[in-house]
């Protein structure tokens, strides 16, 4: 007589609205309680499985692809949880295991998720680490994935705000021509910060965030002084921080507070390469327990497929080729 495994498994329920997953009185589960004999139950942010072995690992999946399916589409109903069971159990899942382990936030228009090998890299330290640098060329994900990994932390409640930073250091332009005020002036310089969070969270939710401080978008020099507690901190393009500068902003870490740091030492704006705080740092924390590095290449890049083409060109160029 064959021995049938009973196991219990409990899973975080995570970025998604309880109330639309379970459907109205809990119809989206019904599908899944007439299928399988194991028991299933959520409460609050856990679900808990009871029964065989393959059953629940079956109901596994068929909960995060249902987590897939409302968060990208915005509607589930109990003919979709019907369909993901028929696929589930045929071995036909719209998403891989893997695949769902690299989601970082499900944002307003699709998953953001770790892609290519260095960004899964950057996804583990992030996780591992509380400080994090990301360093490599334009167009590898380093900044808007630091922004997802930020506002994915803010709605699990892990911190209790968001600051990103950017030296306004000029890149071949004058600032000081710049027409406005000084907010017109170094808006144009935060404005890759806007565009991510503007891919991730409605133009009501930022405005609010913005407007009550739980987001922050601030040049390198205001953030002397400080101490950020319960925060998630970024510094964008932090080549062009000096060495003070970065040694500023990496002590202003408070408690349950975490950073990442992101830049492309190729692109220094400063007067000389040696003047680069991300340069310098590389060698000071190498080593340090806590603080990670990694670093993409063309490889990596996720933007256009000519953005990888004209790095390939600048790169022949530099090298007489």
């Amino acid at each position: 007589m064959e021995v049938i495994t009973q196991i219990e498994k409990h899973i975080e329920i995570e970025n998604v609205d309880i109330q639309l997953l379970l459907g109205p009185n809990d119809k989206n589960i019904k599908p899944i309680e007439d299928r399988f004999t194991s028991t299933f139950t959520i409460r609050g942010d856990k679900a808990t499985i009871k029964g065989p072995a393959d059953e629940v690992n079956n109901i596994e999946k068929i909960i995060k692809e249902m987590i897939y399916v409302l968060n990208t589409t915005g509607v589930l109903d109990s003919n979709d949880v019907i369909t993901i069971i028929d696929l589930t159990v045929s071995g036909k899942e719209i998403i891989s295991d893997d695949e769902y382990n690299s989601i970082v936030l499900y944002s307003k228009k699709d998953v953001i998720r770790a892609k290519t090998p260095n960004q899964i890299e950057y996804f583990e330290s992030v996780t591992r680490n509380d400080i994090c640098f990301a360093i490599g060329p334009a167009g590898t994900g380093k900044t808007y994935l630091a922004v997802a990994f930020a506002v994915a932390a803010l709605k699990k409640g892990i911190v209790e705000r968001i600051v990103l930073a950017r030296p306004a250091v000029e890149a071949g332009e004058s600032l000081g021509f710049l027409p406005g005020d000084f907010r017109d002036k170094i808006d144009p310089y935060l404005r890759p910060l806007y565009d991510a969070l503007q891919d991730m969270l409605s133009k009501e939710q930022i405005k609010n965030y913005l407007e009550r401080g739980i987001v922050e978008i601030v040049p390198l020099a205001f953030m002397r002084g400080r101490t950020l507690n319960n925060a998630y901190v970024i510094l964008d393009e932090a080549q062009n921080s000096t060495p003070m500068q970065m040694k500023m902003f990496l002590t202003r870490l408070g408690p349950n507070s975490k950073a990442i740091i992101t830049g492309d030492i190729t692109q220094i704006d400063l007067p000389r390469r040696s003047d680069s705080g991300l340069v310098q740092v590389k060698d000071i924390l190498q080593n340090v327990d806590g603080v990670g590095f990694t670093y993409f290449n063309k490889g990596d890049v996720v933007r256009h497929k000519l953005v990888k083409d004209i790095i390939n060109a600048y790169e022949k160029f530099s090298n007489g080729d």
